[in-house]
């Protein structure tokens, strides 16, 4: 069923009150197939939207708005100690996460609690604490909307980045992502397993929930519980978790800004190339915990902007483009936008 000025404010993060001017949701790719005719027919310009909490609205959707809540869960391989599992576009992240965990699969339990779809997943290569889906992304199904086909792409099709992908670049809004197969380790089979716990505070959280031994358990609750105390919680604080990405610039440029400010944390990326916090640079432009308005930058982590719940998208935009200003002023480094703003 296409529903037709249809409020938005439930379907994204951010909580922005905006419109669709059509909206439907589909549960099969026979209904998806369906809705991209009856768009394509219309003429009508084509959103899907899974968890909504990558993406920024300032402004009413002109076109048709289609949710992606294809379900389902399961393992289409194994050998020797690796698993082969595929899951549903519209499938909750975390929940995901916590099935592998379940499971004894492991390779995405530091990616714990990040808010979203699973089809969201390697169109951001999604990262935290040492970990990008592209480690352990085997394959996708998608459909071209243009011509209704499904097409396989494996990681080399996918040009995955720093939160970056094909389908945020030259095939962005050309295909829909109906699954995602990861390559996991089966640790029912082997013991052998290397657990990244040297990002972040994951070694201290670790220690202070006195796990005694490593385990995906252990490891997921203290990603969950560092998430929690840095992050606010979207239904409580319309947000959309890291607004910008953490910028890589090269080691020249660093080594110079060094020299006026010593404390600059940094983390190695390619060669002659260095990753600088976003957060860091936010917050000593003054930025972390200012508020504008309705929005801002959050006092707990200066990465995330916050609807304080009657702010417009155009509000978070604008502020967003002043912290970039001020820290290109500041640092002469450019910071851009990891959510999606339409």
């Amino acid at each position: 069923m296409i529903l037709e000025n249809y409020s938005l404010k439930q379907c994204n993060t951010f909580g922005m009150d905006v419109n669709a001017k059509h909206f439907a949701v589909f549960k099969s790719k026979r209904e998806l197939g369906d809705l991209i005719r009856v768009a394509k027919d219309s003429h009508w310009e084509i959103l899907i939207l899974g968890g909504g909490s990558n993406v920024l609205f300032t402004q009413d959707f002109n076109g048709i708005v289609l949710q992606n809540k294809l379900q389902g869960i399961e393992v289409v391989k194994k050998e020797n100690e690796w698993v082969w599992v595929k899951a549903a576009a519209g499938e909750n992240w975390h929940q995901f996460v916590l099935y592998s965990i379940e499971n004894n699969f492991a390779g995405i339990e530091n990616l714990s609690l990040i808010p979203g779809c699973v089809g969201a997943s390697p169109m951001q290569n999604i990262g935290a604490y040492g970990v990008e889906v592209k480690d352990v992304f085997e394959e996708l199904e998608a459909i071209e909307i243009a011509t209704g086909e499904t097409k396989i792409f494996k990681g080399s099709d996918c040009n995955f980045g720093y939160r970056e992908s094909v389908f945020k670049q030259e095939l962005k809004n050309k295909f829909v992502i109906t699954s995602v197969t990861l390559k996991l380790k089966n640790l029912n089979v082997t013991e052998h397993y290397h657990f990244k716990t040297t990002y972040g505070d994951i070694q201290t959280q670790l220690a202070e929930q006195q796990a005694n031994e490593l385990s995906l358990r252990a490891v997921s609750n203290a990603v969950i519980a560092i998430r929690q105390s840095k992050l606010p919680d979207p239904k409580d604080l319309g947000n959309a978790g890291s607004f910008f990405k953490n910028p890589v610039i090269e080691q020249v440029l660093f080594d110079k800004i060094k020299e006026q400010f010593p404390l600059i944390p940094s983390y190695p990326a390619t060669e002659n190339f260095v990753k600088v916090p976003a957060g860091w640079l936010i917050e000593q432009c003054g930025w972390k915990g200012k508020r504008v308005g309705n929005t801002g930058s959050h006092a707990r982590q200066a990465l995330v902007l916050v609807n304080y719940g009657n702010a417009k998208g155009s509000e978070v935009w604008q502020c967003a483009k002043d912290i970039q200003q001020s820290v290109l002023e500041k640092f002469g480094i450019s910071i851009s936008p990891e959510v999606n703003v339409y």
